[in-house]
């Protein structure tokens, strides 16, 4: 039985490259051609750029939420001006880095190795789990084998709010997409899938559509309502990254790209006035701080547009909440003009869950420019080892990979993804895929 799943297969992939040769001599079809190399580096940078990102984001991780919380922590918010200053409490009373860390760029150095985190280990889960397999969706019971089988119940797992509550529901026999069931999941609506569902976009290159669908059980394992959609704008924004586009910054390509995701936004639900104000203070030539202010008197004291999540969450205000959040990485997208260092300090600086959307910006820029030139951004190279096992367990190698080998995995994938979704095929001898443009 397992030789003849595998004889079909072949077949499938054999009958797939000669219709994909077909469809390129077609006319009036637009091909695009992807070098296996170039992407592999803009792999290797999105894991790299997402690191640095990460990691400078948890020092002010919830230092600031604009409204205190009831030991008067976390009101106010940092500005430019704080940047290079020593780290304030969070709302806990916490310093994430220890006291007396400074508001700065933190790395890991050439000799060092990379921690993982909850901004891109169940990333690295799902790229694992996925090329392990030989199509390319997952089934609720992989997502749940995979869970169970690489985050521990008992020790420290480093899951939060929507995250932990999906996997409580695993382990009680509940299958995605329930475990965002707003009935079940209390906390369908907060920033969880954003952390784990961006690497999807990387997948369908140019091809959101593809992207949303290999992404669509993901994203629906922990969140629900407006998560929903702003997940799936963050998926678009990373599909959309490989548009072959003449004589365009990386800034105008990023803004062309966001203001495309924004379509996928239903006009009358907050994630998308969210987006509309932020570009309308944006183009006004406010600045950020004061667009962050304005967004926070808005949503979380004014609640408007529908926003709820403030007066839902006594202990923070909705500070993990997907929508705030996402108005703050809109602001940090669009004020950081796709200037690498800038857009991870604006991140870092301006309030919540600050190192999720930096992250997701750091990976993003990371991608679109490589990992040889997030180095030379940074002045030197940098470490490309990554520990899995510092927030997960059950991996090889005890838990060491490094960026290079992971960007292979993901090549892995889409090899697949190009010649079973996209229409596309490889082209051996110059080392590329050829496929459609679906512009």
């Amino acid at each position: 039985m397992k030789l003849l799943k595998h004889l079909i297969f072949l077949a499938l992939i054999i009958n797939l490259v000669s219709c994909d040769k077909k469809i390129k001599n077609k006319e009036g079809i637009k091909l695009i051609s992807i070098p296996k190399a170039d992407y592999q580096n803009s792999l290797e940078g999105f894991w790299l750029g997402q690191s640095i990102a990460n990691w400078t984001g948890l020092v002010t991780e919830m230092d600031k939420i604009g409204i205190p919380t009831k030991e008067g922590m976390g009101e106010g918010f940092y500005t430019r001006d704080d940047w290079g200053k020593s780290d304030q409490p969070n709302i806990w009373g916490e310093f994430k880095g220890g006291k007396n860390q400074l508001i700065d760029f933190k790395v890991a150095e050439k000799d060092s190795i990379w921690g993982s985190d909850d901004d891109t280990d169940i990333e690295y889960m799902y790229q694992e789990l996925l090329g392990n397999i030989p199509y390319v969706y997952f089934t609720p019971n992989q997502i749940v084998n995979g869970w169970k089988k690489h985050i521990y119940v008992e020790e420290e797992n480093y899951l939060w709010v929507s995250n932990q509550k999906a996997f409580d529901l695993m382990n009680e026999g509940v299958l995605p997409p329930e475990t965002s069931d707003p009935l079940l999941n209390p906390f369908y609506e907060m920033i969880d899938a954003q952390l784990t569902t961006e690497i999807f976009g990387l997948f369908a290159p140019t091809n959101p559509k593809v992207a949303l669908d290999l992404a669509y059980l993901p994203i629906r394992t922990t969140a629900g309502g407006n998560a929903v959609d702003i997940a799936e704008f963050y998926v678009i924004m990373h599909s959309l990254a490989s548009n072959p586009t003449k004589n365009l910054t990386i800034k105008d390509r990023l803004q062309l790209n966001a203001k495309e995701a924004r379509k996928h936004l239903p006009d009358d639900k907050y994630p998308a006035k969210m987006f509309d104000f932020v570009y309308k203070e944006y183009k006004k030539g406010t600045p950020w701080e004061t667009t962050r202010d304005l967004l926070h008197e808005k949503y979380q004291i004014k609640q408007e547009d529908g926003y709820i999540w403030p007066s839902k969450d006594e202990d923070c205000s909705g500070c993990f909440a997907a929508g705030i959040n996402f108005g703050a990485s809109i602001i940090s997208l669009f004020y950081g003009e796709a200037d690498f260092k800038e857009t991870i300090k604006i991140g870092s600086l301006i309030g919540w869950d600050s190192d999720n959307p930096t992250s997701t910006w750091g990976g993003l820029l990371g991608f679109m420019l490589g990992k040889k030139e997030i180095e030379k951004i940074m002045g030197r190279p940098l470490s490309n080892k990554y520990n899995i096992h510092r927030t997960r367990k059950g991996f090889g190698n005890e838990g060491i990979d490094t960026f290079d080998k992971m960007a292979m995995k993901g090549i892995t994938i889409l090899n697949k993804v190009v010649l079973m979704k996209m229409g596309g095929f490889t082209d051996k001898e110059n080392d590329r895929w050829i496929l459609p443009y679906n512009k």
